[in-house]
């Protein structure tokens, strides 16, 4: 090849691999002795096993079936590189009991030989039937899309089970060649410390199988480095024809985007004469990429090995999956998925789970869910409420996105339940009022405070419908009919939904007064008796009250709480239920629109002509002071005019339109407390 288009390894990765390599190969020896006395202590348990079992039978059919034996179908499972965590403790024996355990061993040697047999006779008859009936092609749908599931119907494989099962399939079809002694030792020592090296780089990210034939073979999950945020494109309903190679033209795009992308699992078996002769065996599998774009990676692995043969070369593959295999395919801005519909791009080393859109987009978005929330519990933020950091796994994360400390989130239900105001119990941010879930809230509160926020929660909801009334004798809900009457469920009072009296069909409802005058005389009478009195009494009592009340009250429209406005405009907001509505003709409504229409004034022409006595005088003041103090001041950005500043606060109040700004950003400040602070601007500066 030419050395121009040579991919030269980059020395900082070239020293960071041989470093590690330099750390471990000092602790080599020791690891060979601790397998040999590994695999020592699993015979001598395999052996004494086998004593106490009765042997098995010889015969036995040699006719293929889909359960074959253990030894035909190895289930390849994960091991760990630490060789403690799996120690077999020996089992020391007295020398009299050796003279039986060489007798079994001779008898079992003649058992394995002719077992060894069997299991050529049965991998030969497998693999042959693999080859026929591991796959079958099936038509879906009107589209003659083509799809490739397994005979036993569920669609796909395990991943691994199939990575694995390709790379002995790639071992098989290569003939390996022949090494001394020497050089085997050399490769095995190598493949030892490079494994080694790698485990220390890459850490939970690096898998080992269990040694099959005397062969290492392990899996690394790749994680790809995106700069922040990446698009990524679909064509939704999209199928390609096979025959023509063109797609639909009904297509729609769907794009989203995601911070983190599902890894790149590399899995490799390293033959013996690596890394002096050949390659390592490997698989690459991407659950969102389609086979051909992975074939290609394949290549470029390939192309990698060539420039630097006879050299280790897996930390190069994963540092350039790592870094350059979005670049390679122009997906620094955006990723497209897709085509699918296509069948196996031919190279037997890619593994592909990109199905359909449907399957894929909930799977990436799920994924970079699943990250952003881990990143968000390792890492320290600040509450917006106590200023205090703590770590993520602290905060309380609302379906809003918004997120506060679990302190001050429990703080601030217990205060509104005990108080009753739950309807107030939202996001606290002032500019969400987000609902929080119910199995947040029962965390949160605990069984007991959870219970009555339900009983308080079923009253609001209850009072918010017109439609129900609670009955006068026994205060169940009563759901009432057109005519507003109601029937009691429970003690089958039947009344009146307005004066809440027994139901009278045909006769208007008695008013307050009338009810009350009535009452008043009834005071007097000898036969009531004193309990009738008392009740009736605290009727009357209850009418005053209310007449009272609604002297400078108003009800709302929703629930009937009464509602009283002690100064600015008509717009009212019931503290109770929610509803807002307005203060002068107690209608419901919803914005400003029910003003704007001149329905009603927004302000009462008794409070415009205060605002105005008491501006006139402030107007004069401040006009006088901007005139004196020309220097420092700031223009109001509501009304444009100049506005001084006479001592150290930043906080502006201007003369002309009565508006709230700081004097260092000029911007309209709501609230002192969340402008100024240690995220915001100081309050106070000389000057």
């Amino acid at each position: 090849m030419d050395g121009g288009n040579k991919q030269e390894p980059s020395s900082t990765a070239t020293s960071k691999q041989q470093s590690a390599m330099r750390k471990t190969r000092r602790g080599g020896g020791k690891q060979n002795h601790r397998c040999l006395q590994i695999e020592e202590t699993r015979t001598l348990n395999n052996l004494e096993s086998s004593s106490t079992s009765p042997p098995q039978s010889q015969s036995q059919s040699h006719e293929p079936t889909t359960s074959a034996p253990s030894f035909v179908r190895r289930r390849h499972k994960w091991a760990s590189r630490n060789p403690g965590a799996h120690v077999v403790k020996p089992r020391f024996v007295k020398k009299s009991e050796l003279g039986c355990f060489n007798e079994q061993v001779g008898s079992l040697n003649e058992q394995v030989g002719s077992l060894n047999e069997q299991v050529e006779s049965f991998s030969v008859v497998e693999r042959e039937i693999g080859q026929q009936e591991k796959k079958r092609t099936v038509v879906i749908g009107d589209s003659g899309e083509h799809a490739e599931v397994s005979e036993s119907g569920k669609g796909e494989e395990d991943d691994d089970d199939d990575a694995v099962s390709r790379l002995e399939e790639l071992e098989l079809g290569v003939e390996e060649p022949e090494l001394s002694e020497e050089q085997l030792r050399i490769n095995d020592q190598a493949q030892e410390d490079e494994l080694l090296a790698m485990e220390s780089i890459f850490g939970d990210n690096f898998f080992v199988f269990e040694r099959q034939r005397g062969l290492r073979s392990f899996q690394i999950h790749i994680h790809i480095e995106s700069p922040g945020e990446i698009a990524i494109s679909t064509k939704l309903n999209s199928s390609i024809d096979l025959k023509t190679a063109r797609s639909s033209s009904d297509d729609f795009s769907y794009s989203f985007t995601v911070q983190h992308l599902p890894p790149i699992m590399l899995t490799c078996l390293l033959p013996k004469s690596y890394p002096s002769h050949r390659p390592p065996y490997f698989t690459i599998s991407v659950q969102w990429l389609d086979s051909i774009k992975i074939s290609n990676l394949c290549s470029m692995l390939d192309s990698l090995w060539m420039d630097q043969q006879g050299q280790e070369v897996i930390y190069q593959w994963v540092e350039w999956l790592q870094s350059s295999s979005l670049s390679h395919f122009g997906f620094d801005k955006e990723i497209m998925l897709g085509p699918y519909g296509i069948r196996d791009a031919g190279d037997r080393r890619a593994l592909t789970g990109s199905v359909s859109p449907d399957a894929d987009i909930p799977f990436l978005q799920s994924y970079n869910n699943d990250r952003l929330h881990e990143n968000f519990r390792n890492s320290l933020h600040e509450c917006c409420i106590c200023f205090s950091e703590y770590a993520g796994a602290e905060f309380i994360r609302l379906p809003c996105m918004h997120f506060f400390c679990w302190k001050c989130m429990k703080t601030y239900s217990d205060m509104h339940v005990k108080e009753s105001t739950i309807i107030k119990l939202k996001c606290p941010d002032t500019k969400c009022r987000g609902m929080i879930p119910p199995g947040l809230l029962k965390r949160l509160l605990g069984d007991e405070e959870f219970e009555r926020w339900e009983s308080l929660m079923l009253v609001k909801t209850l009072e918010s419908m017109s439609d129900i009334v609670s009955c006068p004798r026994c205060k169940t809900p009563c759901l009432a009919d057109e005519d507003d009457h109601a029937q009691c469920s429970k003690c089958f009072f039947s009344f009146c939904k307005l004066c809440r009296e027994r139901r009278h069909v045909g006769i208007t409802c008695m008013t307050p007064e009338v009810k009350l005058r009535i009452l008043q005389e009834r005071q007097n009478y000898s036969q009531l008796d004193d309990d009738q009195k008392r009740r009736e009494r605290e009727i009357i009592n209850d009418i005053l009250s209310v007449k009272e009340i609604l002297r400078d009250a108003k009800q709302c429209p929703s629930c009937n709480m009464a509602i009283s406005r002690t100064e600015g405009c008509n717009k009212m907001v019931c503290e109770n239920c929610g509803q807002y509505f307005c203060y002068r003709c107690e209608k419901g409504i919803e914005g400003y629109d029910h003003f704007r229409n001149g329905e009603c004034e927004l302000f009462p022409q008794e409070t415009v002509q205060n605002w105005e006595a008491q501006m006139n005088p402030r107007q004069i003041l401040g006009q006088i002071q901007a005139d004196q103090a020309a220097v420092n001041g700031q223009l109001c950005p509501n009304c444009r005019q100049f506005n001084a500043k006479l001592n150290n606060n930043n906080h502006m109040f201007c003369w002309a339109c009565q508006h709230h700004f700081c004097y260092l950003c000029k911007e309209t400040v709501k609230r002192s407390s969340q402008h100024y602070g240690p995220k915001g601007c100081k309050q106070h500066t000389p000057g």
